[in-house]
């Protein structure tokens, strides 16, 4: 008896490691040490003194259920991008940068092709975040998972000076609400995704004219990481007041999490172009309009709240990071909450 006839196989970890390690230096930073491969990854704080007041931040997450689509289409470049970004712009939502990355796969088999694809993923969400991927976990757990599926999940270490921290304690009556894009359903919701569609083949190779591509496809677009975008309005000159993440929960669990007590988010449902692939799902289930953006991020990935005086200049960094921004309403004085209209 050894391991491999116990159903873990020690040379194919190490073939995944040899594959994926040109995905992971690709994402390198100057901070990173050593090399690829230690038992922990080391990441130098050197250029953080020149801050006045250094906050740590992190973030961690997985994909959710969005793996098994992953699965049904034997699709697995981009997963990794869904962990990153789950991540990031958690770190990013309050003025942080994200410094670096781990993430962890637990697979029922290793198998070394499959996940050097999926790290590649992972590496492409950390090079759209300016993040490191300094470390990671890939972890065999036969008889506890069938042999071709696997979760995903990481987390991100970021930093931000305390002055630019984002909190929400400014936000006051009269300040104005921006949305950012989002590129579908992000990686949230799936487990109603999937109860609405047939999680089939023919199903999921299916071309919608409404969506301009088939089901599957539209489904597993990766998360936005915005990333970037943030950095551009700060780059600006502007100070973002509060950030919201629109992930699990929708608007009305996720939009009142940036709010100080005494004012409320009033979002105006006509003011950006909700994605087809929401109408599509609404339909198809029957779903009930609340229920709906109590679930999904309906075509807004961020929402930030700012001064009305710095619309322009928010709307024209957005834009030059190349999102799509819109200003969805506006906040007023009352119990602490968002209100859809």
């Amino acid at each position: 008896m050894d391991y491999k006839t116990a159903g873990v196989d020690i040379e194919a970890g190490y073939e995944s490691v040899e594959l994926m390690k040109k995905y992971v230096k690709e994402t390198m930073r100057p901070e990173v040490l050593g090399g690829i491969g230690g038992f922990s990854g080391a990441f130098s704080l050197k250029n953080i003194k020149d801050m006045e007041d250094p906050v740590l931040l992190s973030g961690t997450d997985g994909c959710g259920t969005k793996v098994k689509l992953a699965f049904l289409m034997d699709k697995h470049d981009t997963i990794g991008i869904d962990a990153v970004a789950m991540c990031v712009n958690d770190v990013a939502c309050a003025g942080g940068e994200s410094l670096f990355f781990l993430d962890y796969i637990a697979c029922g088999k290793n198998y070394p092709e499959k996940i050097a694809t999926i790290v590649k993923g992972v590496a492409e969400g950390c090079k759209q975040a300016g993040a490191a991927l300094v470390g990671g976990e890939t972890a065999e757990h036969p008889g506890l998972m069938p042999e071709d599926e696997y979760d995903l999940a990481g987390f991100a270490v970021g930093v931000v000076d305390r002055k630019d921290l984002i909190t929400g304690e400014h936000i006051k009556d009269g300040d104005m609400l921006v949305g950012i894009a989002s590129s579908g359903v992000h990686s949230n919701g799936f487990s109603l995704v999937r109860k609405v569609f047939e999680m089939t083949k023919e199903s999921l190779d299916t071309y919608y004219v409404e969506l301009g591509t088939t089901l599957g496809e539209a489904l597993i677009a990766p998360t936005k990481i915005y990333v970037k975008t943030l950095q551009a309005i700060k780059k600006a000159g502007v100070t973002v007041k509060g950030c919201s993440h629109i992930t699990g929960g929708g608007f009305y669990e996720n939009i009142p999490r940036m709010l100080p007590e005494g004012v409320r988010a009033v979002v105006e449902k006509d003011s950006y172009p909700v994605l087809p692939i929401f109408k599509l799902l609404q339909k198809t289930g029957n779903i009930a309009e609340k229920m709906m953006y109590n679930t999904f991020n309906m075509g807004l990935g961020m929402v930030l709240a700012i001064d009305p005086a710095d619309k322009d200049k928010v709307l024209s960094a957005i834009e030059a990071a190349g999102e799509k921004g819109y200003v969805v309403g506006k906040v007023i004085a009352g119990e602490k909450g968002v209100d859809l209209c």
